[in-house]
């Protein structure tokens, strides 16, 4: 079965600006353009593939075609850049239309420490489209095809995709020297994590309460928890004293080495293994970025514990 590119750009405009009207602005065509051709589309595989929602969303049919759409503009943009210039011509300044687009998801804490190291000196022809997204999400926006790669702590394909496993992320409990003093000067024992106030990066984070079950054999009861979704203000405000929390070790080590954080025991962390996840698609481009993000992980992260996954931090 062919399909019909203008259908698929259509499908794939709709779900990712998540109404007709934007993806017929994105588009350059009208609202009833884009409702024709998606139906066209919907018509000729004999099924609904975008639900009329606020936001649309993609059936699991419509993910398929969303993906494939994806994946068709990419090979696309890579043919075009690999086309030879004619005798005696130079290669024109990629337009933007040939410029090629890596949609990304990448959690918050590799976001703000080893990642960036993998998008150095880019290619003139890619332009960065990263989405700072939690791991769950991470496998929707693969699934539905809105991004080609993710980092995610999940090791488990999403279907169609490829899994590399890039090592681990280490996480240390930190205080500020004072407040380590005020609620662990007796130790670390169930009572004094009950009472300390935690920092967590959202409602969802676990990283907290496995090293307290780590360290005391048992979960706290009810801990105080900050919820503060972003790595900068993590650190900083675990340096101004308002609670403890799991930090990175890589984001730790200025404020560990000025003094203004201290560990809650030294030598105990907990290890968060990191994947890469990528269509299942042979290109230049997402081969490139892929070589890329490996070298990086390879030489910021820790090699993966061969006794499966630790506990993962959910904006990962």
């Amino acid at each position: 079965m062919a399909f019909d590119p203008d259908q698929l750009d259509a499908l794939a405009a709709v779900v990712h600006e998540g109404s007709f009207d934007a993806a017929a602005q994105r588009l350059h065509v009208t609202p009833s353009a884009v409702s024709q051709r998606v139906k066209a589309l919907e018509q000729q595989v004999g099924r609904v593939l975008v639900l009329r929602t606020r936001p649309c969303r993609p059936t699991e049919d419509g993910e398929v075609l969303v993906r494939l759409a994806g994946q068709i503009d990419v090979l696309g943009r890579d043919a075009l850049g690999q086309l030879v210039p004619s005798p005696g011509s130079s290669r024109p300044v990629p337009s933007a239309a040939a410029m090629r687009r890596l949609p990304v998801a990448v959690n918050d804490d590799s976001m703000s420490t080893w990642f960036p190291e993998a998008l150095a000196d880019l290619p003139a022809d890619v332009l960065l489209d990263l989405r700072r997204e939690d791991q769950d999400l991470s496998a929707d926006l693969l699934r539905d095809g809105t991004v080609m790669a993710a980092v995610t702590a999940d090791p488990r394909a999403v279907q169609g995709c490829r899994v590399r496993r890039l090592g681990a992320m280490r996480y240390l409990a930190v205080a500020s020297p004072e407040r380590k003093a005020q609620w662990f000067g007796g130790g670390l024992r169930a009572e004094a994590f009950a009472a300390a106030p935690l920092l967590a990066f959202n409602r969802e984070d676990g990283l907290q309460e496995r090293f307290v079950a780590a360290a005391v054999g048992r979960r706290s009861a009810a801990p105080l928890v900050h919820y503060v979704p972003s790595q900068g203000a993590f650190v900083r405000l675990i340096e101004a004293g308002i609670g403890w929390g799991m930090v990175p070790a890589a984001a730790a080590t200025d404020a560990l080495a000025r003094g203004t954080l201290v560990e809650l025991r030294a030598g105990r962390h907990l290890d968060v293994p990191l994947y890469w996840q990528h269509w299942a698609l042979r290109t230049p481009t997402l081969d490139d970025l892929t070589d890329r993000v490996v070298r990086a992980a390879a030489a910021a992260l820790r090699p993966v514990a061969p006794h499966g996954p630790a506990p993962r931090r959910a904006s990962e």
